[in-house]
């Protein structure tokens, strides 16, 4: 269920006041929800959002909504970081739909990948499984995410439970990286998700094969 206390809806953009809370954060969770996996297709419907004191926003996109300038600021601002899990997808989704580049990033997928050279099993449910020792509900995954003002207890549950562990998950990929001499190539590998949606949403598939 939804800690309510530690929990805001909003609706097309975050107020002010809460993204001058995120705006001074050294790093904030975020999730996007949308209609499907192509961007130029399925719309984007919700972006979660989660500070280190588990504080969660969700910002309800409104069909045909163009733009959210305090996401914008929050997402851009380049003295936080923005904690990811297959941030390939959301920032394509952000930038596609609401004209946001978001930056810089750290991947939870990424940095699993490279450190997690144990296991195969890189999904969110899996490594927050791993890390943290809690089993998330993943059953609300591939539910309607387009009825945005009426989501279910059980929605807001799945989303903000998307963002609410990412932070402590980067700490801990940070350590483990650090100690398998792989951050700096981690960070680096973050430096390219930016190039590699431009190339997504431009449709270009497996340029860097030989073929």
């Amino acid at each position: 269920m939804v800690n309510l206390e530690n929990f805001l809806a909003c609706d097309r953009d975050l107020d002010p006041d809460t993204a001058q809370r995120y705006l001074q954060a050294e790093a904030i969770a975020l999730d996007t929800e949308t209609m499907g996996l192509v961007p130029q297709r399925d719309r984007l419907c919700l972006v979660q959002l989660c500070d280190a004191s588990g504080f969660v926003s969700a910002i309800r996109i409104q069909p045909g909504q163009l733009e959210a300038p305090q996401l914008k600021r929050v997402l851009e601002n380049s003295n936080s970081v923005k904690v990811i899990h297959f941030a390939r997808f959301d920032v394509a989704a952000l930038r596609y739909h609401l004209g946001i580049d978001t930056a810089p990033i750290f991947c939870t997928k990424i940095a699993s990948k490279l450190a997690r050279t144990y296991t195969s099993s890189h999904g969110l449910k899996g490594l927050v499984q791993d890390l943290e020792g809690v089993e998330l509900d993943k059953s609300a995954q591939s539910s309607d995410w387009g009825n945005a003002a009426n989501l279910s207890e059980q929605q807001l549950s799945y989303a903000a439970n998307d963002v609410r562990y990412l932070l402590g998950l980067r700490e801990k990929l940070i350590g483990m990286l650090d100690r398998e001499g792989r951050l700096e190539l981690a960070q680096q590998a973050f430096g390219c998700v930016s190039v590699m949606v431009s190339l997504d949403l431009l449709h270009y598939k497996n340029i860097f094969e030989h073929s």
